[in-house]
């Protein structure tokens, strides 16, 4: 069998991207194809260019061509969709298409702190609001609502009271680009 082939959908600065692509190089069976965002100001673009990996840009209206987008990913011959710091819903016809195929990432522990609105420093501004004593990263599938995908594996760690917003995110940051590679690579010799 031939090499699975992903698309990385980002729309930031592309540290979780770097982080999948450096996992995925050189590994017999994966192949990070191709990097998707639909910011052309994205840092994701040059995480990219430099590590030899194609992108294209896909504002709102390429990603609501169907047309358009299946010829994409069927171009670079895409099995699978990794969300990572993808802020756009995602369309349903990619939904239908990538079912089960499709994971996402997000620095909470779902089911708290998700939904519409609630990513970056939101998520941990409400996280740090709440006075939780623990934090971490949720990956899980991608369905057609915001972050209420089935969960695959939840990563934890814990907060100080004294913790402000951004070291909540540096932790959980951390976390992030320990666990999300190698959490991607078990679900895809799960599929």
């Amino acid at each position: 069998m031939g090499k699975t082939r992903l698309a990385i959908f980002a729309s930031g600065t592309g540290t979780n991207t770097k982080s999948i692509i450096g996992y995925f190089k050189g590994d017999a069976s994966v192949e990070v194809s191709l990097v998707v965002t639909n910011k052309p100001e994205a840092g994701v673009i040059s995480v990219a260019e430099a590590m030899g990996v194609d992108y294209a840009i896909a504002a709102k209206a390429e990603l609501a061509d169907e047309e358009l987008m299946m010829a994409l990913l069927e171009e670079y011959k895409v099995d699978a969709v990794i969300l990572a710091g993808w802020l756009l819903l995602v369309p349903e016809y990619l939904v239908k298409r990538f079912d089960g195929r499709m994971l996402n990432i997000h620095p909470a522990l779902l089911p708290k702190f998700g939904g519409k609105g609630m990513w970056g420093m939101h998520v941990h501004n409400a996280v740090k609001a709440a006075g939780e004593r623990e934090s971490g990263i949720t990956i899980h599938k991608v369905n057609a609502q915001y972050d209420q995908g089935a969960i695959v594996a939840q990563h934890k760690v814990a907060i100080d009271p004294n913790d402000e917003a951004e070291e909540i995110e540096q932790k959980v940051r951390k976390l992030e680009l320990q666990y999300y590679p190698e959490e991607i690579k078990k679900f895809l010799d799960s599929i």
